[in-house]
């Protein structure tokens, strides 16, 4: 994580709204005073926000104020979950056994919170059959997933048969 945190000679603003250590309003002041009072605090100026008018600057020590930044980035990254799109490929000629197994397999994905592409794997004379029974087909496999789910998209021809994506119903 960088961050550029311009700190103390750094600050190029004439004024500062500086905010003190404890966390006061201290108030609009110019960069020589706001200095002065984070040298007899004995700690630094910080520039927090540039974008304001006048610029918001605090009075900290910029280590700990470092550690607290990279702390609540930490935070935020643990609780973040990246969601992967998994991928079940099932045939025409899949047994019911197999079709469980996968069907189970899917259910896992799906109370990960991952998303789940269906594909409908056509080869062979198996491409030239009837669309509406190769969908059924696919439908019935979806059928056999149990727990909550919704179709992400609907079910499309794609060029190795027929495929979709479910997701979980979120809470």
């Amino acid at each position: 994580m960088k961050q550029n945190i311009r700190i103390n000679t750094d600050i190029r603003a004439r004024e500062l709204r500086v905010i003190a250590a404890d966390g006061s309003n201290i108030g609009i002041l110019s960069r020589a005073d706001a200095l002065a009072q984070a040298k007899e605090a004995g700690l630094d100026l910080l520039l927090v926000t540039e974008d304001a008018q006048p610029p918001i600057a605090k009075i900290a020590d910029y280590g700990k104020f470092m550690y607290e930044l990279k702390k609540k980035a930490k935070e935020v990254k643990a609780k973040s979950h990246v969601t992967e799109t998994k991928g079940i490929q099932v045939k025409v000629t899949t047994g019911d056994g197999d079709l469980a197994t996968k069907a189970k397999r899917a259910a896992e994905w799906l109370q990960e919170r991952h998303r789940v592409k269906v594909d409908l794997f056509l080869s062979g004379r198996y491409k030239y059959m009837d669309q509406t029974f190769l969908k059924e087909r696919l439908e019935r496999f979806l059928k056999l997933i149990p727990g909550e789910h919704r179709l992400a998209e609907p079910i499309k021809k794609s060029p190795k048969g027929f495929s979709t994506v479910i997701e979980p119903v979120k809470k």
